[in-house]
């Protein structure tokens, strides 16, 4: 992007950053970036304040906390060459997948030289495992046993749904249905958190993992806690595994809700595949989501679940946003259970 002349309004330089309006206010409030004021006081970002914004959103591209972002503004280098030297990980890793599947091509275009009847199963292993596996089962009630299909799994999916919707019920089956997977339930905060300190206490390379995240998440402005802990923990796993998470935000307050959602996304090249069930809009920022990302939806009327675009106007859009809900409002409703109909 090459600034342009004139000033932008914060809705229209947030669009042009290619980031939410809720990210770059964030950015604000820490002080990386200074908007300039009309008379009326409004924001508005000139050349010079949209260039300071493009390198934040650069730093945080690499996976780069927020006290790292202001660090190596200041000159402060350290940061960068670690998230540099991660970020080289990543590409040699998938340089590394590019030569299987080209040498694969290579395999099947030799066979089919010679006559050979096309080898289906290396077909279908042409993308190198960029992709994540597909899923496909017989819906559960409270559905009618309607067929669900997810012809790719993405690296970090959010299932929606309003209460009552049988997205819990839906999140167990993935868990059950995915090879390598695994639901991750709210008894996470109970016997489960004790678990997981006794494995943070027990394993060291988990604990330097976990320390280091936390040290991440304290940048971001986080509030370190046990449920935190917990969770870190409890998604501590194989890139190739998948984990389930029953309400993500259980426990957690807006700022970590926040901090934990840029972690995540900073560091799933080395996380397990993501599947999070969550109602809170400050984890699920809407006009955050990535083109590789997915939103599942489980309609208030029992209709299949669906894959929903996240940009206004698309099919089952507005629903998603009637589900989600700032963490003030979301707690008004914390502990509420649906009393499901006999032998259901």
């Amino acid at each position: 992007m090459k600034p342009t002349q004139r000033s932008l309004k914060h809705a229209d330089a947030a669009r042009m950053l290619g980031i939410s309006s809720k990210a770059l206010r964030l950015y604000e409030d820490r002080g990386l970036v200074v908007p300039g004021r009309t008379a009326a006081g409004w924001r508005v970002y000139g050349p010079a304040e949209l260039a300071r914004a493009e390198d934040v959103v650069a730093l945080r591209a690499l996976g780069l906390s927020l006290g790292e972002v202001e660090r190596v503004l200041g000159g402060d280098g350290r940061d960068l060459g670690a998230a540099l030297a991660s970020q080289q990980s990543v590409l040699e890793a998938r340089m590394q997948g590019l030569g299987v599947a080209l040498a694969r091509v290579r395999e099947l275009r030799g066979g089919l030289a010679r006559g050979a009847a096309p080898d289906m199963a290396l077909l279908r292993r042409l993308d190198g495992g960029a992709q994540g596996p597909s899923v496909a089962f017989d819906l559960p009630w409270p559905w009618g046993g309607e067929r669900f299909v997810l012809p790719q799994l993405a690296r970090l999916s959010f299932i929606i749904g309003p209460l009552g919707s049988g997205k819990t019920r839906l999140s167990q089956r993935l868990a059950d249905e995915i090879e390598g997977g695994r639901f991750l339930g709210l008894d996470r905060n109970d016997d489960g958190g004790a678990a997981a300190q006794q494995r943070f206490d027990a394993e060291p390379d988990l604990r330097e993992r976990i320390l280091r995240a936390e040290a991440w998440l304290a940048d971001e402005g986080a509030t370190p806690g046990p449920a935190l802990r917990s969770l870190l923990v409890h998604l501590d796993g194989s890139p190739g595994d998948t984990v389930v998470v029953d309400m993500v935000e259980e426990g957690l307050d807006e700022a970590t809700q926040m901090a934990l959602i840029a972690h995540l996304r900073a560091s799933l090249a080395s996380l397990p595949r993501l599947m999070l069930m969550t109602r809170s809009s400050a984890f699920l920022d809407l006009g955050s989501v990535r083109a590789d990302e997915a939103i599942i939806l489980c309609p208030a009327n029992h209709s299949p679940p669906s894959l929903v675009a996240p940009y206004p106007g698309a099919p089952g859009f507005e629903a998603v946003e009637t589900c989600l809900a700032p963490p003030e409002v979301r707690a008004r409703s914390a502990g509420m259970q649906v009393v499901l109909p006999a032998g259901a």
